[in-house]
């Protein structure tokens, strides 16, 4: 598969999703670079802004098995990765798989369970393999999580570890749509009640797992020159350099920064990385991986407004 042939399914699957989903775009293709990249989605946003329905529509349009927890206070973590039972007839035990053995998995309000709990993903989003009793299991090589959570400033939510946020490709934070946007919505979805299944909406799947393979290995071959990769160091490297973080990003998020380019790119048909596919991509790979200073806090500053100033300062190649 071609760059060109990339951005046609790219194109097919927004069309699908557009059927259900009325805005979000940005938010689409971010999902869309996280499949392209074998990479994890966290979205934040206030209840009522369809973030499972986005994942529903997303999973059924890509093709993609999928699988949903909802986390809850007291969910266990072999509640999530399953367990092995003992059966009394046999007189052996079998594996129980939990909801985690899919291909996208929505981890729906993930900060409202305890960070044990949180943790048992950990292994599934960066070896995609879980172990149950001290054998792995090897999940599917495409699997992803969509994760979505609450604002930490509502009643009943545990903070995600920094190791946890670190296995998010990405955090993208959505908020209440347009005038425009909620007029279509409750001009669409007023007249119903209970929860609206994409098949309904005519959502249908316009990728097959072959040709995610192969818009992987497309994304892989995509040229990343020295200059480019100078100015993903420097926009990592601002970030802990500025006094107004206290911890910046890891070599970890350089990494992904560039592989999440190279898959925008393909995106947007090209066979190479350009300073504005790094731009576009810097706040939601970093928002939620720097800590403010105590001082920047004090001061009731936010951590795009400072990686916005960095992005702005660093100086782009041409």
């Amino acid at each position: 598969m071609n760059v060109a042939e990339v951005k046609a399914l790219a194109e097919k699957v927004r069309a699908e999703i557009g059927k259900a989903i009325v805005g979000q775009q940005d938010t689409i293709d971010l999902l869309l670079v996280a499949l392209f990249a074998r990479g994890h989605v966290l979205l934040e946003g206030p209840p009522g802004v369809a973030k499972t329905y986005l994942a529903q529509c997303f999973a059924r349009t890509v093709g993609l098995d999928f699988g949903r927890i909802q986390f809850t206070p007291d969910l266990m973590p072999a509640d999530i990765i399953g367990s092995n039972v003992f059966n009394f007839q046999t007189s052996t035990f079998s594996l129980t798989e939990g909801p985690l053995f899919c291909e996208l998995l929505l981890a729906d309000e993930i900060n409202r369970t305890p960070p044990k709990t949180q943790a048992a993903l950990l292994e599934a989003m960066q070896e995609r393999r879980v172990t149950i009793d001290g054998k792995a299991r090897q999940l599917s090589e495409r699997f992803m999580v969509v994760a979505t959570q609450n604002p930490l400033e509502q009643q009943g939510t545990y903070p995600l570890p920094e190791a946890q946020l670190d296995r998010f490709l990405f955090k993208q934070t959505l908020g209440y749509p347009s005038r425009e946007e909620e007029r279509r919505i409750v001009a669409e979805y007023g007249m119903q009640s209970g929860h609206a299944d994409p098949k309904d909406r005519g959502v249908s799947q316009a990728a097959t797992a072959r040709q995610l393979t192969a818009a992987h290995q497309a994304v892989a071959a995509i040229r990343l020159t020295d200059e480019i990769v100078g100015y993903v160091l420097d926009l990592i490297r601002a970030t802990r350099e500025t006094p107004e973080l206290a911890s910046g990003a890891s070599p970890r998020a350089a990494a992904q920064l560039a592989l999440a380019a190279r898959s925008r790119a393909a995106l947007d048909g090209r066979d190479y990385v350009i300073p504005d596919d790094v731009k576009v991509l810097a706040l939601p790979i970093l928002r939620h991986r720097v800590i403010l200073s105590p001082a920047a806090e004090i001061d009731g500053r936010r951590p795009d407004q400072i990686l916005q100033g960095l992005v702005d300062l660093a100086a782009a190649p041409r």
